[in-house]
């Protein structure tokens, strides 16, 4: 699951967030259903390892895009300004893959 995860981050510096879906699914969800892992706690990390990928340097396009709208601050100034949500994101991300039961709770009460 790890490589998997790594995977995908950097797929994330180079590509955006469907491109890199569109391929990376297709392969490693059955793997991964194949390895016993629930797929829609599956999906869920993927989300969030999508949205963890798209603001790590030094390529992450949603910085960049920052960049086009505000202009007059630097790109350095954005992913300091980034550091904190990334951090908070790869705990969720530790959280989600240390107890899978926060992403499958309220879909199992279905």
């Amino acid at each position: 699951m790890a490589c998997i995860l790594l995977i995908y981050i950097i797929l994330g510096c180079i590509f955006e967030s469907l491109s890199m879906l569109l391929l990376t699914v297709p392969i490693f969800f059955p793997l991964v259903t194949s390895l016993g892992y629930d797929p829609v706690w599956f999906g869920i990390v993927v989300v969030v390892v999508t949205e963890i990928s798209l603001i790590t340097p030094p390529v992450g396009l949603n910085v960049f895009v920052l960049k086009g709208v505000v202009g007059n601050v630097s790109t350095g100034t954005i992913f300091r300004g980034v550091t904190p949500f990334w951090v908070v994101d790869i705990i969720r991300l530790a959280l989600l893959l240390a107890i899978p039961a926060i992403a499958t709770f309220l879909p199992s009460q279905m």
